[in-house]
C-alpha cells in the first residue's frame, strides 16, 4: 500500500476508536505510519480524509446488509425482502463499536464542518443508488438518477431515522419486522377507498 491507502486505513481505525471530533491529524499519522504532509498532498485536509474514510466504512457495510455476505433469499421488491434487508441493517446497529454512532456525530457536527457536510451530501445519492438494487433487485449501475433521487432517498431517509433511533435509545428502536409492519400499514392505508 502507498501513503494514500495507508492514510485512509489509519483514518478509518481512528474514526472507529475516537470518533470524528476527537481524531487529530497526528492520530492519523501515528496510526498509518505516514507523515503530516501526506494528508494535505493526498486528501487536501484532515477533514476531507476523514470524510472519505467514513464513506469507505459505510460502503463496507453493504455485505452485512445483504446478510453477512450471503445472498438475500426473498424476492426483490417484496415485503419479505424489505424485512430481510432492514433486519440485517438493524443487526449492524446492535454490534459493539458500530459505525452508526459515528454517523450521528457527523450529522450533529455538519454545520461546523461544511467541507465534510458537502462531501457526505454528495455521497447520499450514491448511498441511495446502492440501496435500491439491494431491496428491489437489479444492478447499481442501472439505477437512474431519478430513481436514486426518489426511491433511493426514501431508503436513505429511513436509514438516517433508524440510525438516530438506535443511537438515542436502542431499547425502543424498531426492528426490521416492525418497520415492515409499518410499511404494510402505509400500503393498506393508501389503497383504501
Amino acid at each position: 500500500m502507498g501513503h494514500r491507502e495507508d492514510l485512509l486505513e489509519g483514518a478509518k481505525r481512528c474514526l472507529l476508536e475516537k470518533g470524528f471530533a476527537r481524531t487529530t491529524a497526528r492520530d492519523i499519522v501515528k496510526e498509518s505510519g505516514t507523515n503530516l504532509a501526506s494528508i494535505g498532498y493526498h486528501y487536501g485536509s484532515k477533514d476531507a480524509l476523514l470524510a472519505q474514510a467514513y464513506v469507505s466504512l459505510v460502503e463496507g457495510m453493504s455485505d452485512a446488509f445483504e446478510g453477512d455476505g450471503t445472498a438475500l433469499t426473498a424476492e426483490p421488491g417484496s415485503l419479505e425482502r424489505f424485512q430481510e434487508v432492514w433486519s440485517n441493517v438493524v443487526a449492524t446497529m446492535r454490534e459493539p463499536g458500530s459505525i452508526w454512532h459515528l454517523s450521528m456525530e457527523i450529522v450533529v457536527m455538519g454545520d461546523q464542518l461544511p467541507e465534510v457536510r458537502d462531501h457526505l451530501a454528495r455521497a447520499q445519492r450514491e448511498a441511495g443508488r446502492g440501496l435500491v438494487p439491494m431491496l428491489m433487485g437489479g444492478r447499481e449501475e442501472d439505477v437512474s438518477d431519478e430513481t436514486a433521487d426518489t426511491l433511493g432517498m426514501f431508503y436513505v431517509t429511513l436509514m438516517t431515522g433508524l440510525i438516530a433511533q438506535w443511537t438515542f435509545d436502542p431499547k425502543t428502536a424498531p426492528t426490521g419486522e416492525q418497520l415492515t409492519e409499518g410499511l404494510r400499514q402505509v400500503i393498506a392505508g393508501t389503497t383504501k377507498g
